[in-house]
């Protein structure tokens, strides 16, 4: 598909990406803002699409806005591998420490779960323990 021909509702079903997160994602300029009908409709094309796909996966591999902003800004620009390892090593070493803080959470509320007594009773064990 190389002309423009998807609208902004095509183009939402296509990739999976709501309209207003496209439009958001225009406004800040991970997407370029496309040429629009004499109505002022958007209309895209494959690139454009294949674009909001790359965000949208970057997204639900837990890259930050900023972190897709620069892999796009790469790619704009044909990036050495070095480049683009250097992102993602820093994003899984992110990753690597959500995981160990969510275990330490677990464990924590495992805890403090075990010490609740299931009871109707106001003296409720894992909220003194939040609150302290």
């Amino acid at each position: 598909m190389d002309q423009f021909s998807l609208t902004i509702g095509k183009l939402s079903d296509q990739t999976g990406v709501k309209v207003e997160t496209i439009r958001y994602y225009e406004k800040i300029g991970l997407m370029p803002a496309p040429p629009r009908t004499q109505s002022g409709r958007r209309l895209y094309d494959g690139a454009l699409a294949d674009r909001l796909c790359f965000i949208r996966r970057g997204r639900e591999l837990g890259f930050s806005l900023d972190d897709i902003r620069a892999l796009l800004g790469l790619e704009d620009r044909k990036p050495t591998c070095a480049e683009v390892f250097e992102i993602t090593s820093t994003h899984v070493e992110m990753i690597r420490t959500k995981i160990s803080d969510l275990k330490k959470l677990e464990r924590t509320l495992s805890t403090v779960a075990k010490g609740c007594s299931r009871n109707r009773t106001p003296d409720c064990a894992i909220i003194k323990t939040l609150f302290s």
